[in-house]
This record gives structure tokens, sequence and C-alpha cells, in this order.
């Protein structure tokens, strides 16, 4: 596979995990087709299995997500800021603790994001809390699963 394939495979997956984070973009399906494309192109056992490992990992996590309460995003206070600092807190966090660093790394971003604008412990904690309880579980959720899915390819691209 060239290295444009990679290129464009791995930029559409950084567009769905970026997509997770912005309410009507779906992440989850741009990760999961640049899964199929890439898998299409390498057309191996390992693509295919990690294509349906990943299908099967993004369908669990959107029936994971439809149980969760509904998104109130309105009156709580989120903004772009909040969810860019999330995503980097959980990209970070996934990098730097594989996969569970995931979940404290998204909600330090929003804490750290709070106490920011905010500038006190105590408000900052409860605004993460109001966050998290608004919508931060299901945007967690979410975002769990595409890094999961773009953590195995990354894996399997680099081990060739």
């Amino acid at each position: 596979m060239g290295v444009w394939q990679l290129l464009m495979a791995g930029g559409v997956m950084l567009l769905g995990l970026l997509g997770v984070l912005v309410p009507g973009v779906p992440g989850p399906w741009l990760v999961w087709a640049a899964v199929l494309w890439w898998a299409m192109h390498e057309l191996t056992g390992t693509a295919w299995a990690l294509l349906v490992g990943a299908t099967a990992v993004l369908l669990i996590n959107q029936v994971v997500v439809w149980l969760l309460p509904p998104r109130r995003l309105r009156g709580v206070g989120i903004t772009r800021r909040t969810a860019v600092w999330a995503g980097v807190g959980a990209l970070a966090g996934f990098v730097l603790l594989p996969v569970v660093g995931a979940v404290p790394g998204f909600v330090g971003g929003i804490y750290l994001c709070e106490r920011r604008r905010l500038g006190g412990h105590g408000q900052a904690r409860a605004s993460t809390r109001a966050v998290m309880r608004a919508a931060g579980t299901s945007v967690l959720v979410e975002l769990f699963g595409c890094l999961l899915v773009v953590g195995a390819w990354v894996t399997v691209t680099l081990r060739g």
C-alpha cells in the first residue's frame, strides 16, 4: 500500500475523531469508512480482520450511546473550546496510557478548560460534573470507541 493511501485513510480517521467532538458530524462513520477504504486497498487477512473488529466495536459503541440519556447541551455552557480541550486530553491520555488513558484525559481536559475559564477548583469541578452529566458521557463513549479503532489501525499499519 502506498504512502498516499495511508495518509488518506489516516486523514479521514482524524476527521472522524474530530467529528465526534462536533455535534452533527458522523465521526464513527468516518472512522469506519476509512478502515473500509484501507482494507479494500490492503487486501490482506489482517486488514479484513481489523475491518470486522472495527465494525463490531463501533456497532457496540453506537448501542451504548443510544442507551445513555440524550445530550442536553443547552444551558450547561459547553463551548467549542471545552470540546477541543476534552478531545486533546483524551488523545493525550490515549497515547500516554494506551486505551484506558483516554477517560481521565477527557475529563482532565474539560477540568483544565473550566479551571482556566472560571479560575477556581470548586467552580471548575462543579462545571466539569455538569458537562459530563449533560453530554460528556456520550461523547466520551463515542470517542473511546473511535480511539480504539484508530489505535488498532495504527498498530496494524506500523507492524506492516
